[in-house]
């Protein structure tokens, strides 16, 4: 069977509303960025496959995570993810020797030098290196396959050359790291075929073998480990950051101009692979000879339409499929998977707003398959287990992108057979209590979200157990979202004609908000407080409260609207999202660094998060209104988010920023709902 070339991902409904974007402009680096180390070692670039599985580097070359890897596999999608073929050495074969075109960290030293050599970086579809060696011009371009635990090479040159290729080897859990193993098996399998050489290697039993095809010289060479490969991205991390690789041996490739070459490697359990099929996946054949344009990046990066093309492009990175088939959206790379928070929240920005409302209503229906207690899942467990339910706001959330994906179009049959029972059934556990303390006070009609101890909503960080922002209590966004939950399913109970159920609906939705302005109004700061803990209001101005003022059905009045507004502007606005904490609070972070816990006592208390941009437009637009006055401001909170797709992970947004200039992106590299709240907010202004 041969390895396929398919979409993972189901192409949008028919009539349904499909965004005209353009194809947005490849991102280009010359010879000063990729041959600057430290600079080009700090840039990464991402692909995925639609399962789970990806491939992630650098610009330079080298590896800086234990994520990194030329095919990280997804072995039941979207999780059990393995490191199997960390990275290909390459070296030129000229008359006057070896010339490497690789790089590696090791103790106080980078070996070989191959970045030198790099004239052009490029991404677009996939990323491609330019090097130069004795007037000829080698290119290697990487593409995964979609669907398939399968990454292709292509290797092409503007002069005849021969490359010597090494395949680095890790197979290992991708969150662990490996050390040189006796048991580690060191013999491989060589087939030769119509379509060239397969050489077969599985250094340790249980996990699935690798294959290795091209059309070059037979494998040879004695085995040998590489130690002590340094990943500083994960020493910066406070982690363990030195790892062994084995070196199984080589084979060459003669390329030639007009004639490129195609390394695959795959861990699927295919008896061929078709060679020819899967070189489509590349354009042209020959090496771009054109060095980009002196002093940019990408042609068109600081436009706000460039950057919503390349939004448009990194929202399908998020978009897999699990094993049974259904679908989900994984949360970020390279270390998330599925989050069912991440999730409601990313859907409106990375599949209702770009038209694609079939695949969303999948997604929807997806998780709830999994409904418990009314809570659809927080996360899905990286290895065989029950799912966890420890969130309150996952599922009110969903209230959220049910009614963005209603007001763009989606079937009112949904609404009726599917999710108006669903809704019922929701607000009822709620009302009754439900899993970690989750349950509305009889008292005031607030919902409260668990109790000591317990850390249910976004702000979720803990440090040796133990909650680092402690939100238990009736959070303000908690209640912002039950309220407008009430209120939605009031509105659907009237459209399919449940007048009781309706009239129950907003009893209990007036409830809330008679309790609302008095539980939460802080009048000594003119804003909200961030939650009413048991112990009495927390005053810390955050941005959360941001949620009474621009969901559909705001609470407070026009002018506490305003005042909230204002506060969140004048503290926590910056131009790469919002802070979490206010500067003048004493307990404010400026830095996210160190080890794991002190990266997390820092999370969220003051680190910038991307995706906020979007409720904060919302609240904007609400208090100000959407007129020409005030979507500059929204084009202006915007703008330098899209031109940090230039920076960090290349194409895409990171998880966080720290909150100071030069608001240095930290966290995961690629983050889903940065991402799509930005795509979201852009595709609402008609940029683009």
């Amino acid at each position: 069977m041969s390895t396929r070339v398919t979409s993972a991902a189901p192409a949008t409904a028919p009539g349904a509303p499909v965004s005209a974007v353009r194809t947005p402009a490849p991102i280009e680096l010359p010879r000063e960025v990729c041959t600057l180390y430290p600079r080009a070692s700090r840039l990464e670039w991402l692909l995925t496959n639609g399962t789970g599985g990806f491939a992630m580097g650098t610009v330079a070359g080298s590896n800086t995570r234990r994520y990194h890897g030329l095919l990280v596999a997804s072995l039941h999608p979207p999780v059990a993810r393995v490191v199997t073929l960390a990275r290909l050495e390459e070296s030129a074969l000229t008359p006057g020797g070896a010339v490497p075109l690789s790089v590696n960290q090791y103790p106080n030293t980078l070996y070989p030098d191959g970045y030198t050599r790099l004239v052009r970086f490029s991404l677009d579809d996939g990323p491609a290196w330019t090097w130069s060696v004795g007037g000829a011009e080698i290119e290697r371009r990487v593409r995964l396959v979609p669907g398939a635990q399968t990454v292709v090479v292509r290797y092409a040159s503007s002069a005849p050359a021969r490359l010597r290729i090494e395949p680095l080897l890790a197979f290992r859990d991708y969150h662990a790291l490996t050390r040189r193993s006796p048991d580690a098996w060191t013999g491989f399998e060589e087939q030769t075929g119509a379509q060239g050489r397969v050489v077969r290697f599985q250094p340790y039993g249980g996990l699935p073998s690798l294959r290795i095809a091209h059309r070059g010289g037979p494998f040879s060479g004695a085995p040998a480990w590489h130690e002590n490969v340094e990943y500083l991205e994960e020493l910066d991390r406070g982690l363990d950051f030195r790892e062994d690789l084995l070196l199984p041996g080589s084979f060459e490739l003669e390329v030639a101009p007009g004639h490129p070459q195609i390394v695959v490697a795959t861990v699927e359990a295919a008896s061929t692979l078709d060679l020819d099929a899967l070189g489509a996946l590349f354009g042209r054949a020959e090496p771009r000879v054109r060095p980009p344009t002196p002093g940019r990046q990408g042609s068109r990066g600081d436009d706000l339409g460039e950057g919503r093309a390349r939004l448009e492009r990194a929202a399908d990175a998020y978009l897999v499929r699990r094993a049974d088939r259904s679908a989900t959206v994984i949360a970020g790379y390279p270390w998330f998977t599925d989050w069912g928070r991440d999730t409601m929240i990313s859907l409106p920005g990375l599949l209702v707003a770009r038209g694609r409302l079939e695949l969303a209503r999948e997604v929807l229906e997806g998780f709830l398959a999994h409904l418990d207690g009314g809570l659809v899942p927080n996360r899905f467990p990286d290895a065989a287990g029950p799912a966890e339910y420890n969130t309150v706001d996952a599922t009110l959330f969903m209230f959220q992108a049910v009614h963005a994906w209603e007001q763009a179009g989606g079937s009112p049959a949904f609404i009726r057979d599917v999710f108006y029972p669903a809704a019922c059934g929701i607000v009822d556990a709620h009302l009754r209590g439900t899993h970690h303390g989750i349950h509305v006070d009889p008292r005031d009609g607030l919902l409260v979200a668990g109790g000591p101890g317990s850390n249910l909503t976004w702000m979720d960080a803990r440090v040796d157990g133990a909650p680092v922002t402690p939100r238990h209590g009736k959070p303000v966004e908690v209640n912002a979202l039950w309220y407008n939950a009430l209120r939605l399913s009031e509105r659907w109970a009237r459209q399919v004609g449940d007048g009781p159920r309706a009239r129950s609906f907003g009893r209990d939705a007036d409830l809330v908000a008679g309790a609302f302005d008095r539980a939460f109004w802080n009048d000594a700061r003119r804003c909200c407080f961030d939650v009413i803990l048991p112990e009495g209001p927390d005053p810390r101005l955050r941005p959360n409260q941001l949620f009474a003022v621009g969901l559909p059905f705001p609470l407070l009045d026009g002018r506490r609207r305003a005042m909230v507004l204002e506060a969140v502007e004048a503290a926590l606005v910056t131009p790469v999202g919002l802070r979490t904490l206010a500067r003048s609070d004493p307990g404010y972070r400026p830095t996210y660094r160190g080890g794991p816990a002190e990266r997390d006592s820092a999370y969220h208390q003051g680190l910038v998060w991307p995706w906020l941009v979007g409720p904060y437009v919302d609240a904007l637009f609400a208090v100000r209104g959407c007129w020409a006055e005030t979507r500059p401001r929204a084009r202006t909170a915007i703008g330098s988010l899209a031109a940090r797709l230039e920076t960090g992970c290349l194409g895409q947004l990171p998880e966080c920023f720290e909150p100071e200039p030069p608001f240095r992106p930290v966290g995961a590299p690629a983050q889903a709902w940065s991402v799509a709240e930005v795509l979201r907010v852009l595709v609402r202004l008609g940029d683009g």
